[in-house]
């Protein structure tokens, strides 16, 4: 992904609402699963990690990116970020 790209990404993730929540439990196969739906309907999701969870929210961020093949395209404080583009469907089209 481009730096262009990942800007026009976090633009629109601005405006999003966090549709997920990462709870006490962390990462398990339930919300890899949510996670994994939500980016194939959407392919932009921002999710919220509670204080509760036990991993910080980068490490969380890294995690489900790598059990989803998703890409971070940001983590702020306990907000983050993530992409994956649906090839069937895609959503976003990137600017030239």
């Amino acid at each position: 992904m481009t730096s262009k790209q990942r800007a026009q990404l976090k633009a629109i993730a601005a405006d999003t609402d966090a549709i997920l929540q990462v709870g006490k439990g962390g990462v398990g196969e339930t919300l890899v699963r949510q996670v994994a739906d939500a980016l194939k309907a959407r392919e932009l999701i921002k999710m919220t990690v509670l204080e509760t969870t036990p991993a910080p929210a980068g490490q969380v961020a890294q995690e489900l990116a790598a059990k989803t093949g998703a890409e971070v395209v940001q983590v702020i404080g306990r907000k983050i970020v993530l992409f994956k583009r649906n090839p069937q469907e895609p959503k976003i089209r990137f600017m030239k």
